[in-house]
């Protein structure tokens, strides 16, 4: 799954936090924005309450099940700016990919 597929994923079902805004950042690959303010997702670079910033190759990872997000961040893979709350939740809301 590329990340622009990854975006519209997500976008379909509705995948953010209500009146949050989330950005996953994931370096020369780009971002996407988690807008629960717009009710959507874009790949807009824009001000967010909470940046999260992996590798595009450890988000894949992470995705598989082949990475655990507690691990990631741990080992320094996985670093969280602004509210840490919105990253904890971030969990139940990308298990929708799966879904």
């Amino acid at each position: 799954m590329t990340k622009s597929e990854m975006a519209a994923a997500l976008n379909e079902k509705s995948a953010w936090l209500p009146g949050k805004r989330v950005k996953l950042d994931f370096g020369s690959e780009g971002v996407i924005l988690l807008d629960g303010a717009a009710n959507a997702v874009t790949e807009d670079d824009a001000q967010a309450d909470t940046t999260i910033k992996v590798a595009w190759e450890d988000w894949e990872a992470m995705r598989d099940g082949k990475l655990d997000g507690m691990t990631a961040f741990m080992q320094g893979k996985l670093k969280v700016e602004g509210d840490m709350s919105n990253a904890m939740q971030l969990q139940g809301v990308l298990a929708k990919l799966k879904g």
